[in-house]
């Protein structure tokens, strides 16, 4: 919704998108395209678990830091969820599972 606008734009996003929140949208586009292939798992799970952490840090701790009342929970989940993934890998039946099997 940040970048393209669909199916709607996104409230609260300028436009054009300044660079940080570009950069932002772009590991949101691809890295959930490669996650959800299970294509280079580790490390896409990483950035984007950086990403949710500067998120919330940028936008929702500046005003209190607990995330039940700044708003910040989805950012915190994802984190931990993306930090999970860096650990676990992508399962049996990922990209990189049959890469491995095959080489």
């Amino acid at each position: 919704m940040k970048l393209v606008h669909f199916p709607i734009a996104q409230a609260g996003a300028p436009d054009p998108l300044p660079l940080l929140m570009t950069v932002a949208a772009v590991i949101e586009i691809i890295g959930g395209a490669l996650l959800t292939l299970g294509l280079f798992t580790r490390v896409v799970a990483f950035v984007c678990a950086g990403q949710m952490a500067i998120a919330y840090f940028m936008a929702h701790a500046p005003a209190i830091f607990w995330p039940g009342i700044n708003g910040g929970g989805e950012a915190i989940l994802y984190c931990f969820i993306f930090l999970y993934r860096v650990r676990a890998g992508a399962g049996a039946w990922s990209v990189d599972a049959l890469r491995e099997s095959r080489g």
